[in-house]
């Protein structure tokens, strides 16, 4: 608790506050990313065989659960509640990834970004964990573009010939932003949340 205290920013982390935000297993999806474009070092390993899953609502345009963006990594471990992994970045400070255990060889399942020893951002590739305002892989781009009517800015995909990037701002006035990825179809592949800058970078921690 007191290391939570220290590695929390101006915001105070209650013991009320962390109770872990997990639910049930279900489907995989596809990457963002094509494994054969992605540098080896951004590869996201798989997602959880048997793990839990976010509950309904607990990944918001600020973070997971209690654990917000600009926190440290112990705030998310703590969020989570279960056990999750990280590869050590190659040097002090680097961008990384924490991933639920166990994992199995079929996507990424669910990631969470550290970057400069904070909780930069979450990345999801599965169908059966919804966005903040209710976006899921394997929508349309068409039912993004209704369910966030008014608020999509869209960019072409960087490595799929006809695909998008449908970016949407946190409506509150926050500064968190959802990035939708679809194929070339129009179907969601995956989606992220986070802060800008890194919520733009497009290779994770590339």
């Amino acid at each position: 608790m007191l290391a939570l205290a220290g590695c929390s920013g101006d915001r105070a982390v209650a013991g009320a506050d962390i109770a872990p935000v997990v639910a049930a297993h279900a489907d995989q999806a596809e990457a963002d990313v094509p494994p054969a474009t992605a540098p080896a070092a951004t590869a996201m390993p798989p997602p959880p065989a048997n793990a839990s899953l976010p509950a309904d609502g607990a990944i918001g345009y600020a973070g997971f659960g209690p654990a917000r963006f600009g926190d440290c990594e112990a705030a998310v471990r703590m969020a989570w509640g279960k056990d999750i992994d990280a590869a050590a970045p190659a040097e002090a400070g680097g961008c990384y990834y924490l991933f639920p255990l166990p994992m199995t060889a079929d996507g990424y399942g669910i990631g969470f970004m550290i970057d400069g020893d904070k909780f930069a951002r979450i990345d999801v590739d599965r169908a059966d964990i919804a966005a903040p305002g209710g976006g899921r892989v394997g929508m349309s781009a068409d039912e993004i573009r209704t369910r966030y009517a008014g608020d999509v800015e869209e960019q072409d995909h960087k490595y799929v010939e006809g695909g998008q990037y449908l970016r949407i701002e946190d409506r509150a006035g926050g500064n968190g932003v959802l990035l939708f990825a679809t194929d070339a179809a129009g179907r969601v592949t995956a989606w992220r949340t986070g802060v800008p800058p890194k919520l733009d970078y497009i290779e994770g921690c590339g």
